[in-house]
């Protein structure tokens, strides 16, 4: 019965959140009912002592890199920087290859820092006209767009500044550079087996006689009309981003040591948050020096622009807060140590607990780094102990789970799912089946690098 109820929890909350319905609200109905069924007198304080305590402190670590990423790309927005990357890239590689001229210009503008969310809205314009003048189908877009901003440059290569390459980071003791050699790997795989899946898909369009369409929604009036920025500049603040991302993860524990002493006595632990203290002192400088060099293009929307950044960053922060405290319900539960003995006695290995554990929970939540957040907070710290009982580095364990979470999560009551297709004007029937196919290339891609580092020993 107690495996029941957090089947029915977990069951609730992917279905509102496939119904479009709020996290932020449904997440801590769903805990409370799992915790009502098992004990209705724990629910007040577990609500208070439990969802509430581990929401707010997954927004205390995370608000800040959050926040600092919408402000961020909101400026690489305004300022024309994003229009020049994608003009360039797109001149560049032509209209022939406009499937990889899209996902090039995801890939560099994530990671560099933009957020995931508003690379979508940045790229869509270009990518429709694109399309459109090669007479690739409309319906070919958002699997291109979730392939160079949703896969590997969301969480396999190393360094990437996005917020699933950072919650590991405060469980393993890593840095954002964690294993780079598998994540190169990984991060290869994806690309390579994603384009030619969408070569595929394309030319099988192709030869049923199916172009560009028309009568489709959200088709984009108009771009930029004012002169663009030249590429090396609009080029310039990514570049920042992660030059100083990781010299910064080395210089911070120089400076700072272990601990730092606060005026009320308590030490903040330095090597816990290396990892976030770099990307946001790296997205501050990157936001300085985009508003230094482009302010007169930036501020006629600026104040606009930063209420749009600030409402996402708050919005994205307290769904996943709100995720993390549902876990940290369900993993009290006594029905949980029933499914975590049953998944340690069938997957006795370290990294494919992490990998099975975390892929599922980011299925059933929609959720990259809503599931890797309850995965990780139920039994980081046993993956990390099995993991170094067996010999294998936290950096493999980071590695992995941060793979782990981009899997199955974009099933499809995904927000970013959702999101890529309301701003596409297409339909779950029209474009899912793509999306689907680069869930399932980037699942199989976790277990790869698994392999590689069992038969090669790659890092």
């Amino acid at each position: 019965m107690s495996i029941v109820v957090i089947l029915l929890a977990l069951g609730l909350l992917m279905y509102v959140a496939y119904r479009g319905l709020s996290v932020i609200l449904f997440a801590p109905v769903a805990a409370m009912l799992a915790v009502v069924l098992t004990n209705p007198e724990w629910a007040p304080a577990w609500f208070s002592g439990l969802f509430m305590e581990r929401m707010v402190g997954f927004v205390k670590l995370y608000f800040p890199v959050f926040l600092l990423g919408a402000v961020f790309g909101k400026f690489i927005e305004l300022s024309g920087f994003a229009r020049s990357i994608i003009s360039a890239v797109m001149a560049g590689i032509g209209p022939r290859h406009a499937m990889l001229a899209v996902v090039l210009v995801c890939a560099i503008l994530t990671y560099g820092g933009v957020s995931l969310f508003v690379v979508g809205f940045a790229v869509y314009p270009f990518a429709a006209e694109l399309f459109r003048s090669a007479n690739v189908p409309k319906r070919l877009i958002p699997a291109t767009i979730a392939l160079g901003a949703l896969t590997f440059t969301m969480d396999a290569l190393p360094g990437t500044p996005q917020i699933q390459n950072i919650i590991p980071t405060t469980f393993f003791g890593t840095d954002t550079w964690a294993a780079p050699w598998l994540g190169l790997c990984g991060g290869a795989f994806v690309f390579l087996v994603g384009m030619v899946f969408l070569e595929w898909r394309r030319r099988s369009a192709a030869q049923a006689g199916e172009g560009y369409g028309e009568g489709h929604a959200n088709e984009p009036v108009s771009h930029w009309t004012g002169p663009l920025p030249h590429p090396l500049l609009a080029v310039a603040p990514l570049l920042v981003v992660g030059v100083l991302n990781k010299l910064l993860t080395g210089w911070i524990p120089t400076v700072y040591g272990k601990t730092v002493a606060l005026p009320d006595g308590a030490r903040v632990e330095v090597e816990k948050l290396t990892a976030i203290w770099a990307v946001e002192g790296a997205l501050l400088a990157a936001i300085g020096l985009v508003g230094v060099v482009a302010f007169g293009r930036i501020r006629t929307g600026l104040a606009s622009g930063l209420q749009g950044a600030v409402n996402g960053a708050v919005l994205a922060a307290l769904n996943t807060g709100s995720e993390y405290g549902f876990g940290a319900v369900i993993a009290a539960l006594p029905g949980f140590a029933a499914v975590r003995e049953v998944v340690a006695a069938s997957v006795r290995d370290p990294l494919l607990n992490v990998a099975v554990t975390t892929n599922v929970l980011a299925g059933i939540t929609g959720s990259a780094s809503g599931g890797m957040s309850i995965a990780l907070g139920a039994m980081g710290q046993t993956y990390l102990q099995n993991a170094l009982a067996a010999g294998i580095s936290p950096e493999v364990l980071h590695r992995v789970a941060a793979m782990a979470s981009g899997g199955m999560d974009t099933l499809p009551h995904n927000g970013a799912v959702i999101t890529l297709l309301t701003v596409t004007g297409l339909t779950h029937r029209q474009a899912y089946a793509e999306i689907l196919g680069m869930t399932g290339i980037k699942t199989v891609a976790v277990f790869l690098v698994i392999g590689l580092y069992r038969w090669l020993g790659v890092q």
